[in-house]
């Protein structure tokens, strides 16, 4: 498995990418033809509320997704599969994301890392996360 915090290309039918901002994922796992872009997020609040409803935050799932389908696309002349995760540090809020949505033909997940643990048990939230994506 290789891990890096590497960029993504926009997908451009032009090429034209004038003023456009650079796409630079926080981690990205590769294995195989498999990719996960992990986008990770710190709030007091892990969701945002409208309307006494709770959704995960706009900006950051339009975040993840673009960068997923961008991916998507630079990987476009091979087999790939491309997901993403927002990972949430854990807030003593009494809601918690853990989600997972297919989009587009890409799986997106939502997911919350309880910092307040000692470290080996963070390890392996984070172990668990990766297990769910590439089954190791």
């Amino acid at each position: 498995m290789r891990a890096a915090a590497a960029q993504i290309p926009w997908a451009l039918d032009d090429g034209v990418g004038t003023f456009l901002p650079v796409m630079q994922s926080d981690i990205m796992l590769t294995q195989g033809n498999r990719v996960l872009i992990i986008d990770a997020k710190y709030y007091s609040h892990t969701m945002q509320a409208q309307y006494n409803v709770r959704t995960v935050h706009s900006a950051n799932l339009y975040q993840i997704f673009t960068y997923v389908k961008n991916k998507d696309a630079e990987l476009r002349e091979t087999e790939h599969e491309v997901s993403g995760m927002l990972l949430y540090a854990r807030t003593d809020e009494e809601i918690q994301p853990d989600n997972e949505y297919r989009m587009s033909g890409n799986r997106i997940s939502v997911r919350t890392l309880d910092l307040n643990r000692e470290f080996g048990e963070i390890e392996e939230q984070l172990k668990g996360f990766v297990r769910e994506y590439f089954g190791e």
